[in-house]
């Protein structure tokens, strides 16, 4: 054939912010699945982190949408799916998913659980700190042992209810990629399920990250039975995610269908960095040989005697590097999905601009906008049992 070249479809329609968008969709969910392990499987020794997961759910949770926003031609359109739903499109049913997770779920379940320290503090306080927490409590200022064992049971159903709607915020993401059947890189049952597990998984990285630095900015002392606890689940869901990703790879290669020669290229010519090394490497193997070092059982016998010290800079590098290979994992599946052409024919290729509404800047600004946020709520709702933020007013002397 002559006049043509392969791959016909030069122009990526998913860019940058499509990548960012499940993977900050995914530390919600994880995140949200973290805090229901105090909650509703009685796992106490994670009970320092439980209101800072869900503080870390709600600010992430609020920038989530905001990558399809930037992404939309016309993000001013984009309530109208409110008011005309289509129920056949799983990307407009998106919305209500979100708006459930959002004011039913975690806004419910963080009010419920800081009700009483919030009228509390209104009591406390003075100024617009005082007016602000009253508010907050939207008028339910009944302490009584009544109202609170109301509230500790409400926020428990509330929980066991968030669970499988965290599942289904981040498990639709990936039964959208999971099915287009057309595209041999996303056509797969397993696609809805690892997408899970890797939010389980990258979700307790972060809060691990954020217990280790804000507890050691604030100068306090880390709980290292709540640290190695939370390295234990890490460990565990990693070694779940790592199965099926495994797993799906083989599936591939027995099926060996007329795709499996494109996607040899395709990994071999373009994803080799960001697959085998940031991904497989980087992102799984490194973190998996190292909390394996550190596991109770290996302490216990005594082939691993890792001290305190040791396992915390253990812990936070491992967090730090799946964090890197489950941001790997949402690149590879988004724009490597979309590097071949239809015809299964050549190979394009994907430049990420620096400036721009889709570029590298607005991606790292939508990155670091939820750790504001979460400072700026951390502020007037501390996660942490020593309040630093909330003072209470000094009574005055005759």
């Amino acid at each position: 054939m002559q006049g043509y070249i392969y791959p016909n479809e030069y122009e990526l329609q998913w860019s940058l912010l499509i990548v960012l968008y499940p993977y900050l969709t995914g530390l919600v969910a994880g995140a949200f699945i973290l805090a229901s392990l105090e909650r509703v499987f009685n796992v106490k020794e994670v009970q320092p982190t439980y209101r800072l997961a869900l503080l870390t759910a709600l600010a992430f949770l609020i920038v989530a949408p905001l990558p399809l926003q930037a992404h939309l031609g016309h993000p001013e359109r984009s309530y109208q799916i409110f008011l005309t739903p289509n129920t056949k499109s799983a990307m407009a049913m998106f919305g209500f998913v979100y708006a459930w997770y959002l004011m039913v779920v975690l806004l419910l379940e963080i009010w419920l659980d800081y009700r009483k320290d919030m009228v509390q503090w209104a009591q406390a306080s003075t100024g617009w700190r005082r007016w602000l927490y009253y508010g907050l409590t939207l008028g339910a200022t009944d302490l009584s042992p009544r109202a609170l064992r109301f509230d500790e049971s409400a926020g428990r159903w509330i929980t066991i209810i968030g669970i499988p709607s965290a599942f289904l915020l981040h498990g639709y993401v990936g039964f959208i990629f999971g099915s287009v059947k057309a595209n041999p890189w996303w056509s797969s049952v397993l696609m809805p399920v690892v997408f899970l597990f890797s939010a389980i998984v990258s979700g307790i990285a972060l809060v691990l990250v954020l217990y280790m630095l804000t507890t050691m900015f604030r100068w306090q002392k880390i709980d290292m039975p709540c640290l190695d606890k939370l390295a234990q689940f890490l460990f565990y869901a990693l070694v779940v995610d790592a199965s099926l990703e495994s797993l799906d790879f083989i599936h591939r290669l027995y099926e060996a269908e007329e795709s499996i020669e494109i996607l040899g290229q395709l990994v071999e010519n373009r994803l080799f960095i960001s697959l085998i090394v940031l991904q497989v490497l980087i992102g799984t193997l490194i973190p998996l040989i190292a909390l394996g070092t550190t596991s109770p059982a290996l302490r216990k016998g005594g082939m691993f005697r890792t001290p305190p010290d040791l396992r915390q800079l253990i812990y936070l590098t491992s967090a730090v590097f799946v964090q890197i290979g489950i941001f790997s994992i949402r690149w590879n599946v988004v724009i490597g999905g979309q590097l071949f052409s239809k015809s299964l024919r050549g190979l394009t290729v994907y430049k990420v601009e620096l400036l721009g509404i889709e570029g590298l800047g607005m991606t790292i600004a939508l990155l670091v906008l939820p750790f504001a946020i979460l400072w700026a709520i951390a502020k007037i709702l501390p996660p942490w049992p020593e309040s630093e933020a909330v003072r209470p007013a000094a009574p005055q002397t005759a």
